[in-house]
């Protein structure tokens, strides 16, 4: 082959690697109601590589989620047809796994930890700056991807006493009765089972779980528990399979 024959070759051979990458770019779906913040959120993402869909209604979110297929989602609380509450608890029930930050302008504690309880695995409040929601962004995605590498191992269904957890289906079972599990609540009865008897600080589960941008308190880790413990039937007095280290954290005893 001569000269220009290599390098015809090999220009087309970089236009079908260029091409591979670029379609395989992370799908990113923003659900957004103020136009600014909506554009400016595409500019920057498409900046990064990233691939974009917009929604800027909460009734229509879903249906974006489900022909998007979005690798993450960035979710405004407040939206016109149905808040960003609303349909985080929906995508969860239709096992939607990847990750779902949420955008929110309250600065109460207790409306962070409702999106988080539902199944969003962080927040971001405005304003925010661009390299605080990239970093936060990023995060998710290489958690999310670690994730994903033990994909078939986390959807075994594992034991808790008398109770089977099925990730597969998001629920505990105990006899003929089953009960739904938010997405936090499994990834902390995975996190628990993995270790089964080792005592985890509260910090660690909170990082595990939460993630290492969650600057809430122990409190939401300590609610969860509660539920998950009435869910296992594990509520009475003396809990026999959740069990408080005080001090530390908790232990799972199977």
């Amino acid at each position: 082959m001569g000269f220009a024959g290599f390098e015809f070759a090999s220009i087309r051979a970089i236009r079908v690697v260029v091409f591979a990458i670029s379609s395989m770019k992370t799908k990113i779906l923003i659900v957004e109601d103020d136009p600014h913040i909506l554009l400016g959120l595409e500019e920057v993402l498409k900046s990064e590589g990233y691939e974009t869909a917009s929604c800027n209604r909460g009734d229509e979110a879903v249906a974006a989620v489900a022909k998007f297929q979005p690798a993450l989602i960035v979710l405004d609380v407040m939206l016109p047809g149905a808040s960003g509450y609303d349909i985080c608890k929906q995508l969860r029930a239709k096992k939607f796994a990847s990750p779902i930050l949420m955008l929110t302008d309250k600065g109460q504690e207790i409306d962070k930890v409702v999106g988080l309880d539902l199944g969003a695995d962080d927040y971001v409040t405005k304003p925010f700056g661009v390299r605080e929601l990239l970093a936060r962004i990023q995060a998710l995605l290489r958690r999310s991807g670690s994730s994903a590498s033990h994909h078939e191992a986390d959807e075994r269904p594992f034991k808790i006493g008398e109770a089977t957890i099925d990730p597969k289906t998001f629920q505990v079972k105990r006899g003929n009765a089953a009960e739904e599990l938010t997405a936090k609540e499994l990834k902390l009865l995975q996190v628990f089972h993995a270790p089964a008897g080792e005592v985890l600080s509260r910090d660690k589960l909170l990082n595990e779980v939460w993630g290492y941008n969650y600057y809430g308190t122990t409190r939401t880790l300590d609610q969860v528990i509660v539920q998950l413990r009435k869910k296992l039937g594990d509520h009475g007095g003396e809990p026999k399979h959740l069990l408080t280290i005080h001090g530390v954290g908790y232990k799972l005893i199977v």
